[in-house]
């Protein structure tokens, strides 16, 4: 079979370059015209003919550049069967002519710098940033980087405790690059980035990897038929630096500025995601973003490089920007807006002409319910986090209870009717400092536990009863109550990994006995996480 492939490979190499030139759409093979099959970025393609099937694909225009590129997806029909997207084979050809074109793209933009990134635990940035012309050779080998600059604690002694094997904790990891996420960073002179997976030196997925874990819920997801369509709203605050740091009164705010968010939006145009809102919010300085919904992975990738984007940009202008969550008055949310659709992204499976919700619906928003108390340590992972959840407590309690409604923003998880394409669910729970592939990996294996069980909170609760009788549905207000109840939930255990729980709670519970000693060394790092 490898043989087969390997010259159906070289017939369409020489199909492709004999002449000087790379074949458009509408033109065709001289030495292979009865089995060449051309296909535009849209998927549209000209009628099948029999026998074996080639595909050459153009990609999609680049947003940070005005130029298409020619993308070769060489996939032969009478081989698929054995070589599927798992095995190695395939998954290297693409990657190798993935390479190749940003390899053309880098010369052609003049890039010097490629940062490969990977996100920690806190959703953070974690990077190595190295010279354009070595890309290629660490695209392929991976970039090395000590494990603890990604499951990161303070001190070695907190990083031992939370691992059954420290010397395993403490050795490197390897970065291998998404070579589908690259772009050029606008707000970067020369620069360009790449989102990379983590893995150890023997090749296993890191456990604690933020990303992987996405993936793999993503991943269980597609495997029962559905797909996911998401994307997250943020709350954040911009301030002046100068006046941010030597005023304790009043702080001047940044919202004023439209050249700052215009170039916010193309920088996140240009990197892949597209803000479809902006907004000034309740508090001085503060603004919201929503962005355009996207299926799979690609909406925490958005919020992900957003995190990041803001801060550089923003300093860029002289401003400050700043997810921190407890800024006095008013609350920097992060909500993540979903909704589920059959396997082929045709039908949004929560929608009904008949009824306000589909049972497939109801059973989702049941399993989110079911789970709260654990989604919400994930969600809001910080001391100052919870005061989301306690601001209209009024009496002495330990927790809330956990609500839904219909077009109600004030409760934990709100439905809204806006058509076939519009019906969705908010979770609520967030915080903009909560890292965005927990909260995407946790939301849906919540929203699976509900339909494998056939969980059905409305039948018992109207739709905006407080849910009293469900203790699972409450919601701890001190993050320390979180923590344990994350740790008994065992079902998100088991969804998230026992290795990245354990760790989890080590490091939050070394944040919690640290608060009050660094308390003021956060009040200036607040601005900056």
């Amino acid at each position: 079979m490898c043989l087969i492939f390997v010259i159906v490979q070289w017939e369409i190499k020489k199909s492709l370059f004999t002449g000087g030139g790379i074949l458009g759409i509408g033109e065709k093979s001289r030495e292979r015209e009865e089995t060449l099959q051309f296909m535009d970025a849209s998927g549209l393609h000209l009628p099948a003919s029999t026998g074996q099937k080639i595909c050459i694909r153009l990609f999609k225009q680049n947003r940070s550049t005005t130029q298409y590129f020619p993308q070769t997806d060489l996939i032969s029909s009478a081989i698929h069967k054995s070589i599927s997207s798992r095995n190695g084979i395939q998954n290297s050809l693409h990657v190798l002519s993935l390479g190749e074109q940003i390899k053309q793209q880098i010369a052609r933009e003049d890039i010097q710098f490629v940062r490969f990134e990977a996100a920690d635990l806190h959703g953070v940035s974690r990077s190595k940033i190295v010279p354009a012309r070595l890309f290629h050779e660490k695209a392929v080998s991976g970039i090395y980087m000590p494990r603890s600059r990604l499951d990161l604690t303070t001190n070695t002694k907190d990083n031992e405790a939370g691992q059954k094997n420290p010397v395993h904790f403490n050795s490197d990891i390897v970065m291998k690059p998404d070579l589908t996420t690259f772009s050029i960073l606008p707000w970067a002179e020369k620069t360009s980035r790449v989102l990379c997976d983590t893995y150890t030196v023997s090749g296993d997925p890191l456990l604690t990897s933020p990303r992987h874990l996405a993936k793999q819920q993503l991943f269980h997801l597609q495997e029962s038929g559905f797909s996911l369509h998401s994307a997250f709203t943020y709350d954040f605050c911009a301030f002046v630096f100068a006046e941010i740091m030597n005023s304790k009164s009043i702080a001047f705010p940044a919202d004023h500025d439209q050249l700052f968010m215009q170039q916010l939006f193309d920088g996140m145009y240009c990197t892949g995601g597209s803000i479809e809102s902006f907004s000034s919010a309740a508090g001085p300085g503060q603004m919201q973003i929503s962005f355009e919904p996207e299926y799979g992975l690609k909406c925490a990738d958005n919020a992900f490089t957003f995190r990041t984007g803001l801060k550089e940009i923003a300093k860029k202008h002289g401003y400050i920007a700043s997810f921190y969550a407890d800024t006095g008055d008013f609350y920097n949310s992060g909500l993540l807006s979903h909704s589920l659709w059959n396997a082929n992204c045709t039908k949004n499976l929560f929608f009904s002409e008949s009824e306000d919700f589909t049972d497939i619906g109801k059973k989702w928003i049941s399993g989110l319910l079911f789970h709260s108390a654990a989604l919400s340590c994930l969600a809001a992972p910080g001391v100052g986090c919870r005061k989301l959840f306690s601001k209209d407590v009024k009496d002495s309690q330990d927790s809330i209870c956990a609500t839904w409604g219909s077009n109600d923003n004030s409760r934990a998880y709100n439905i809204k009717y806006h058509g076939s394409n519009g019906t969705y669910i908010e979770n609520k729970l967030g915080s903009a400092t909560a890292n965005p592939y927990l909260v995407f990996a946790a939301t849906i294996a919540a929203g699976m536990d509900g339909l494998k069980r056939n969980l059905n909170f409305f039948n018992e609760t109207s739709r905006n009863a407080d849910l009293d009788q469900f203790k699972a549905c409450s919601i701890p207000l001190k993050l320390e109550d979180a923590l344990l109840s994350l740790e008994e939930d065992k079902y998100i255990t088991a969804a998230m990994g026992e290795e990245f729980i354990r760790h989890f709670v080590a490091v939050k519970r070394h944040e919690l006995e640290t608060d009050s000693m660094d308390a003021d060394r956060n009040t200036f790092l607040e601005y900056f996480v």
